[in-house]
């Protein structure tokens, strides 16, 4: 993603791959293909396929579309799920030679054409580095006439958890918080920011692992409601125990689990509050209440209430 700009500068490709976790840096990477096009004639020269739309055969034939006017044709396929091993065969088939004249971008947040990503241009959109990530967001506040100290550029940062997706929704709201300060406060982010829920689980943790039971069962409370915190919770400890067991460094790991090394340096650091017997144990427990689940035995609205207890007295 850092160096599209450059790259498109130096030449437009026919297709590009867009994969990443996100989606701020996907519409990102889209918005400056799309200007490099130069489409005068968006009308007629830009269509998208969807999950509710797309048929291979009819993206594939959009493609041989020349364009009205404009010297570019852009298509665009935008987080399709339901594309087939049949259809990647099709579009690899179309990619070996190209219409010179369109310009396809494949958004790929759920990783279903990422067979295709030796034959396309490849745009990472996974989140950011922090200090990139903090340097984005104190431009945006800088262009509605705010800054923000560096302690409260942290706190939102955190309570992001990395995604500028997260944080570009959220800062017109605080800008408007307090119109008549320039200066935003951590105490603005505080009362402001709805906390993201990977930002939650680093907490809830942190909170297991110290034995502070009634902040746990307090964040444990609000996380029930949240739909996929159980997948979430039980990826976490996971990560946790093989970080705990694993020889690898940062950089490896980070491979492995297609993460940033940012965030495998968190989870090394709450891993310290667990001995590696307890994070077997978690990880033998989790396995334990996904076999229940699926065999019957326990009700997967009961499911997360009760790992959280079990983890307090492991």
């Amino acid at each position: 993603m850092k160096t599209l700009k450059a790259r498109l500068n130096k030449e437009l490709k026919n297709a590009y791959l867009l994969e990443g976790d996100d989606l701020y840096l996907f519409d990102k990477a889209f918005s400056m293909i799309k200007k490099a096009c130069n489409l005068s004639m968006e009308e007629f020269n830009f269509v998208q396929f969807d999950d509710d739309n797309f048929v291979v055969d009819k993206f594939l034939d959009s493609t041989q579309v020349l364009p009205l006017i404009d010297s570019k044709r852009l298509v665009l396929i935008k987080n399709v799920t339901k594309a087939t091993n049949s259809d990647l065969k099709k579009i690899s088939n179309y990619l070996s030679s190209p219409v010179a004249s369109t310009i396809i971008v494949i958004y790929d947040f759920y990783n279903k054409f990422n067979l295709l990503k030796n034959e396309m241009e490849f745009v990472d959109c996974k989140r950011f580095d922090p200090q990139t990530a903090q340097a984005v967001i104190v431009a945006e506040f800088a262009k509605r006439g705010k800054q923000i100290s560096q302690d409260a550029l942290v706190t939102f940062y955190d309570y992001s958890n990395g995604y500028l997706t997260k944080a570009m929704n959220e800062i017109d709201k605080i800008v408007y918080f307090d119109k008549e300060n320039t200066l935003i406060t951590k105490q603005t982010i505080e009362q402001c920011v709805v906390k993201e829920n990977e930002f939650v689980v680093y907490e809830l943790t942190e909170a297991l692992g110290k034995r502070d039971v009634d902040k746990a069962i307090s964040l444990a409370q609000k996380l029930a409601k949240e739909q996929g915190v159980m997948a979430l919770v039980n990826n976490h400890f996971r990560r946790m125990f093989f970080v705990s067991i694993s020889d690898k460094n940062d950089e490896e790991l980070a491979k492995d689990f297609a993460i940033k090394e940012y965030a495998v340096k968190k989870i090394r650091q709450m891993c310290k509050n667990f001995s590696k017997m307890q994070l077997k144990k978690i990880f033998a427990l989790i396995d334990e209440i996904d076999y229940k689940i699926k065999s019957g035995q326990m009700l997967s609205e009961n499911a997360f209430n009760y790992l959280i207890l079990k983890i307090l007295y492991i």
